[in-house]
């Protein structure tokens, strides 16, 4: 489950990322928490705002964002985007701090951060393939998904209570601090021992070259539809638990903070179960996809704050193995000269629907009810699950037949299959 942390170029970035990770889920409940209760009145739309800004770059810098990643020293593009949030994020925390803070300078706030995420996503995902040799990269990048989401499980908390007892400016200042963990440990790698990738070229045409190589993948389009549906319109957690936690059960900002640390647990879970496995496979994908919308469904009908809490932990596993499959599968399947452009498609789709679900699911919480946004999000996994049984009728072969007063399932692929085709890259055979 742990292997990759053998290696010492890894152990030492992970510990960094760990401790940034934790700053950044520090921040956005904080966040999420001032523009639900302080600056606005209880207006999950305008939380949908800031989301929408925060993410939407990723999607309209995506021709650049993955061709940096692929062109350039992703360590020294690291290095330049995260000492670039650390900045942003001390200057709103002094904001905050000095009661200077305004909602239209936290949308401004949200909109830069956006702009260095969307050159940081990429570089990130595709860096790890430098730290680890191709036989461990499926279990670092469910790793890293478990670091996030442990980081997910104590930030929450933390900033919940921290905002209680000092203020959300603090919350902002200690994230801010937070960078400096990543920064050193980007310092102190070995740098002889990367494992350097093919860079691409200067050539015309470099930036549309991965969508030229994504329409060539069937498994790749499907993986993208359905990290779309579900990143669009099942994703939105800050709005569910911030209008639940708020509206349907009244809590405060400790309470909410729990709520997003309890989900955070099967989060953890979910990214270490993938990191067993010695390889992604999609039918994890699709089977997650249908766990989510039940979860959701399950959270949206639950009438207590501790049964709500309890099926958030089942949809933070759930969304935690379907996330982590499909980073996991595209990144293994795509060359290295073309991954950056690819994972730079995969990071836009999966953050920059938030500006289409965001305002709409926080719309939906103003004028149905929390209960009913939550009721978005879980028909975003169902029909993300139907997409993918499409995919496998179509190309997989996929028949059930009723023989014999049994139900009989057969499956033969008409093409190679994502299992396949990530065998055939980590072991070097022609495809």
């Amino acid at each position: 489950m742990f292997r990759s942390l053998s290696t010492y170029n890894y152990r030492v970035w992970a510990a960094g990322a760990l401790v940034s990770n934790v700053g950044t889920w520090m921040q956005r409940t904080a966040q999420d928490w001032i523009v639900l209760t302080q600056l606005t009145h209880h207006d999950a739309a305008a939380v949908g705002f800031v989301m929408a800004l925060q993410f939407g770059p990723q999607l309209l810098l995506l021709p650049l964002s993955g061709l940096v990643a692929d062109r350039f020293d992703q360590r020294k593009v690291l290095m330049f985007t995260q000492g670039g949030m650390g900045v942003l994020g001390l200057a709103l925390g002094v904001l905050t701090v000095t009661n200077a803070v305004q909602l239209w300078q936290v949308y401004v706030f949200a909109l830069l951060l956006g702009c260095v995420a969307a050159f940081d996503a990429p570089a990130r995902q595709t860096f790890v393939s430098q730290l680890v040799g191709g036989a461990n990269l499926s279990n670092a990048v469910a790793l890293n998904s478990a670091s996030f989401s442990a980081a997910r499980m104590i930030g929450p908390a933390v900033a919940g209570l921290l905002t209680a007892a000092v203020g959300a400016g603090w919350v902002f200042l200690i994230n801010a601090g937070s960078f400096g963990a990543v920064l050193l440990s980007l310092a102190f790698l070995h740098t002889n021992d990367l494992e350097r990738t093919a860079k691409a070229t200067g050539r015309k045409g470099n930036l549309v070259e991965g969508f030229r190589y994504v329409r060539t993948r069937p498994d790749i389009m499907v993986i993208l539809v359905m990290v779309f549906l579900i990143g669009t319109f099942g994703l939105n957690f800050p709005i569910f638990i911030s209008t639940m936690s708020t509206v349907v059960f009244h809590a405060g900002a400790a309470e909410f903070g729990v709520l997003s640390s309890l989900m955070a647990i099967g989060s953890v879970v979910g990214a270490l179960l993938s990191a067993r496995r010695d390889k992604p496979r999609l039918r994890f994908l699709f089977v997650a996809s249908g766990v989510f919308g039940l979860g959701a469904t399950a959270a949206a009908l639950m009438p207590s704050y501790w049964g709500f809490a309890v099926a958030l932990a089942v949809v933070g596993l759930a969304s935690q193995t379907m996330m982590t499959t499909a980073n996991g599968a595209v990144q293994l399947s795509t060359p290295a000269p073309v991954r950056g452009r690819v994972m730079a498609i995969y990071m836009a789709i999966f953050m920059g629907g938030t500006p289409i679900g965001a305002p709409i699911v926080g719309w939906v919480a103003n004028e149905f009810g929390p209960r009913w946004a939550l009721g978005v999000g879980a028909a975003s996994g169902i029909l993300a699950m139907l997409v993918g049984l499409g995919w496998l009728i179509k190309y997989q072969g996929l028949r059930v037949h009723y023989i014999d007063r049994r139900v009989r399932v057969t499956h033969f692929g008409t093409q190679l299959a994502a299992e396949e085709i990530v065998t055939a890259e980590v072991t070097g055979q022609k495809v």
